[in-house]
């Protein structure tokens, strides 16, 4: 996929049509999965938490019976990696919202909240990969 744009439609779509093929089953090993991705430590072991936490967005694709293409969800394992554990919380949070919005059968609720999350997401990624910049000396 070329551009965060097209990434984040693929998978607005991706949610949406999920939600309207859910059942209570599949909906139940989406919540055991971000719980599972919950339990792991943040630091050290980032890395295997992003992982887990990029494992939601495959199980979506799954559900939908759109074809899990690598280039997407290893773009949003590398953003879940680049943003690191200071977005673990923002990462959980929209999660279980998701969840809540699929267990409600609302599918336009669960695309808004798939495309907040990854527009946030992408947005932190960028200032993590920015340059620090030293502070400007001031002159006395």
């Amino acid at each position: 996929m070329g551009s965060v744009d097209e990434l984040i439609k693929a998978q607005v779509l991706t949610a949406r049509v999920a939600c309207e093929q859910i059942t209570s089953p599949v909906l139940q090993r989406l919540a055991e999965s971000v719980d599972q991705a919950c339990c792991l430590p943040s630091k050290p072991g980032w890395e295997r938490k992003a992982a887990a936490h990029a494992e939601i967005f495959r199980l979506l694709a799954d559900v939908a019976g759109h074809p899990t293409a690598v280039g997407p969800l290893a773009a949003i394992d590398e953003l879940m990696r680049t943003v690191g554990p200071a977005a673990n919380g923002i990462i959980t949070s929209s999660h279980r919202r998701l969840l809540a919005r699929m267990g409600a059968g609302d599918a336009e609720g669960a695309a808004r909240e798939m495309e907040n999350h990854l527009r946030v997401l992408h947005y932190m990624g960028r200032l993590a990969r920015r340059p620090a910049t030293a502070p400007a000396s001031i002159a006395a």
